[in-house]
Order: structure tokens, then sequence, then C-alpha cells
């Protein structure tokens, strides 16, 4: 360690906060060095995933930089502020995450409803039909998000751009068709088994 690098390292968090603030990159690599590893540990246990808590870790830092205007030190300390950050980020790993699974799930549906299968059951038809009939009976707007992610591939960021609400409106308008239909389906299963 060179004697810069020994007199960085020695800083207190005020002085080190100071330097961060002013845009000094060597401040940031001290920064980095002091909290990374508590950075890399919340999103490693949230997210039960190295390489993916690596990356979480390098966006926490690089979002901290771009945005250490937005750090107000009388509101709480450097290590708190990235830990705020750290949240956000795992939680948007966490969605992306999600967003991947549904996604994965819906093509795999829409590719059993679409290729035709020798060996396929004849109530297949009925279901189809079935669905699109509840699908029918939905509030609009919760069929219009169905429709735009089951049938259109779209994610629910893209169904939000495209419908102009907001994304948590995008993801209740889902979450409640989802639960609708799946109650009706169920009715319909004990209707036709009694």
């Amino acid at each position: 360690m060179t004697t810069a690098q020994q007199t960085l390292a020695d800083l207190d968090e005020t002085e080190l906060v100071d330097g961060f603030l002013a845009g000094d990159e060597a401040c940031l690599e001290v920064v980095h060095r002091r909290w990374g590893p508590l950075v890399h540990t919340l999103a490693k246990r949230s997210l039960g995933d190295a390489r993916e808590a690596e990356d979480v870790t390098q966006l926490v830092f690089l979002a901290a930089w771009r945005g250490r205007a937005g750090f107000v030190p009388g509101r709480g300390t450097l290590p708190a502020w990235l830990v705020g950050i750290a949240r956000r980020k795992i939680a948007d790993a966490l969605s992306a995450r999600t967003r991947r699974t549904e996604l994965v799930a819906a093509a795999g549906a829409r590719l059993l409803l679409t290729i035709p299968d020798q060996g396929a059951r004849p109530e297949a038809a009925l279901d189809r039909v079935l669905i699109a009939r509840e699908l029918e009976r939905l509030p609009a707007p919760q069929r219009r998000v169905l429709n735009l992610a089951f049938y259109d591939d779209l994610t629910q960021t893209q169904i939000a751009e495209l419908t102009g609400w907001p994304l948590g409106t995008v993801k209740s308008h889902a979450r409640r068709g989802l639960h609708r239909l799946a109650s009706r389906l169920a009715d319909d299963e004990d209707e036709y088994a009694a």
C-alpha cells in the first residue's frame, strides 16, 4: 500500500464522506473497500447467489457514486445510505428474477397452447375456450393486462409503458386478474366434478 493509499485508509468517516461527495475517486475506492463486504453479504443472503450478489454490489456502488449529491450527512451515515441503496437494488434483482420466471412460464404455456400435439387431449380445445370465456368475464383492466402478458408476451414494465399506467397498478391488475381467473376455473372444475 502506498503512502497516499495508507493516508486515505486512515481518514475518519467525516473526511471520507467529504472526499466522496467532492468526487474524489480515491475516496470511492476506500468507501468500497470499507463497506463493500457489508453490501455483498446483504445481497448474497437475500439473493442466495454469489454471482448475482457481486452484480448487485457493483450496482450499489455505481448508483452511490452517480447519486452522491443526494446523500445528506445530516440525515444518516454513509453506510446506512449504502444499505438503503442495496435494499432497492436487491428488490430490483428479485423483481427481475420473478419477471424472468413469469416470462418462462407464460412462454411455456403459450407454446403448449399453440403447438399441435398428435397425442393431445381432446379437452385441450375446450380448455382454451373455457379460459377465453373466463378472460372475457374479467374487468377490462385486468383482462387487458393478462392479454398483453400472455398473448403479446409483454413484461409488466412493458405493459405499464404501453398503457401509461403505473407499474404497481399493472402488477395489481395482473395479480387480481390471475386470482379471479383461478378462482373461477376452480369453481367450474368443482361444478363439472359434481
